[in-house]
């Protein structure tokens, strides 16, 4: 009994690493590169706003790069405390894979930071721009050898096994394996809405509390427009990624669509309450055939359901459903939420410069819209860590698919010392996400107040100007 308590308790405590460190990557990826398209719109135009923009945003960046960090090391020393079943075993495919994360983006994100962040004045022009540039492909490479070792957890590929531990055949194949494409294009994507969303919101909030700037305004419209842009992309994305999933996870698609039996004429399910002791939903409320046609792209296309992943022996190799199911429902509606606010808003602002003729068009958004922006702002989080919980849960039992279980890889250590670290770690990233978020928002209110105050000191200045002439 001890085993599996200490197995359900180091998952729960991996997950919850994980779960508060993919937060800060998640904006640092996309934002590094929305950086340099300020500052590049700046170096061409010479428009102050971009750099305004630029500016406020490279705090942020700051800031979460910094998070970034220190919860990345906290949970990579989980690998030897809690799963040293997993080095033993495919230590020598994993830990190259993280090596060259550190060295072609760690390395170059730490050198050309500094400059990013305090050269802007002390350094070229040129520099200064090759350096957000190289931050900004730092945290691609990053994510890409990150995405790379967890797409080939899912799907191995390029490798041998040798005595119980894999060893390396072919790293082409290990690099690019099946799934790493979709899973790296769907993961960027991710992280863009992510940032869009973000931007968008927080410029939002410094538009209704009075920080109605020329920078403001570029930074909103830009996000607005760059989600409404890429939520289709996704959702094409999503659906390729769906069906790499059918043919290598078919039971991780199972859950998280709840299919308990193989067949045809699959309904989409949009409610039900899976019950996993009777394997059978209930009150499910579905569309007919959808499933099927989404799965297959075919209304009557087969699709493998739960029960065919259950040995004669009773032995469950599916995950558990709920959470997969849920998980599934979570990110999709989220998604759904985006691209119904990001459409919206491109409305609103195309309508704005036909009638204002301000190119930017944000001026006279209606407020209750700028409110649906702002509760929109951590939004991208909400769809990262639903979708991050259906790929690794929906991959359970295996800790690296049809190689390793999860529970051969646990440590052998009491659950009490489990828990303890368990209830130390929430407690610690529980302050810490309140403070960045109250972070964030004090910056923002922070800028609003200076730039009230600059405006005020403008008409100031104008009314002194204009006596003389009366």
């Amino acid at each position: 009994m001890e085993v599996m308590d200490t197995l359900l308790l180091s998952r729960i405590q991996f997950a919850a690493n994980i779960s508060f460190h993919i937060l800060f990557p998640t904006i640092t990826i996309a934002l590094g590169w929305v950086l340099l398209y300020f500052k590049l719109r700046f170096v061409r135009s010479g428009d102050d706003r971009w750099m305004e923009a630029y500016q406020f945003w490279v705090k942020i960046f700051a800031l979460s790069f910094a998070m970034g960090v220190v919860s990345g090391i906290t949970m990579s020393f989980q690998f030897g405390t809690n799963w040293p079943g997993f080095m033993e075993t495919v230590g020598n495919i994993a830990g190259p894979l993280l090596a060259y994360e550190v060295m072609t983006a760690f390395f170059l994100e730490a050198v050309f930071l500094g400059i990013m962040l305090f050269g802007f004045s002390r350094v070229p022009g040129w520099l200064h721009t090759m350096a957000t540039f190289l931050v900004a492909f730092g945290t691609t490479m990053s994510a890409f050898w990150i995405i790379v070792l967890n797409s080939w957890m899912h799907t191995p590929q390029g490798f041998e096994m040798i005595e119980g531990v894999a060893h390396a055949t072919d790293w082409w194949a290990i690099i690019f394996n099946p799934s790493m494409p979709y899973r790296f294009m769907h993961m960027m994507l991710a992280s863009f809405l992510t940032v869009s969303f973000l931007i968008a919101g927080i410029s939002a909030f410094r538009w209704l509390i009075g920080g109605q700037t020329k920078g403001v305004r570029a930074a909103l419209q830009t996000a607005v427009f760059a989600a409404a842009l890429l939520i289709p992309v996704q959702i094409f994305v999503g659906d390729m990624h769906g069906l790499n999933t059918k043919e290598y996870q078919p039971a991780k698609v199972a859950a998280m669509e709840g299919h308990w039996e193989t067949g045809g004429n699959v309904p989409l399910i949009l409610f039900a309450i899976p019950d996993q002791e009777a394997r059978e939903n209930h009150y499910e409320i579905g569309i007919p055939n959808l499933a099927s046609f989404i799965l297959t792209h075919t209304w009557d296309g087969e699709v493998k359901g739960l029960n065919d992943f259950v040995t004669e022996d009773g032995e469950v190799l599916h995950p558990r459903v709920a959470p997969v199911f849920w998980g599934f429902r979570v990110m999709v509606g989220t998604g759904l939420a985006m691209l119904a606010i990001s459409w919206a808003g491109v409305y609103l602002i195309l309508r704005r410069r036909r009638e204002t003729g301000d190119r930017f068009g944000v001026e006279g958004l209606p407020r209750f819209y700028l409110y649906g922006l702002v509760a929109m702002t951590f939004s991208g989080w909400l769809a990262t860590l639903s979708g991050w919980y259906v790929t690794e849960i929906g991959r359970q039992p295996w800790l690296v698919q049809g190689v390793m279980t999860t529970k051969q890889a646990v440590a052998d250590v009491p659950a009490p010392m489990v828990l303890s670290t368990l209830i130390a770690y929430l407690a610690v990233y529980a302050i810490l996400l309140g403070a960045y978020i109250t972070v964030i928002f004090y910056l923002a209110r922070k800028a609003a107040k200076g730039e009230k105050l600059q405006g005020r000191l403008s008409s100031t200045e104008a009314e002194v100007v204009a006596v003389p002439g009366e």
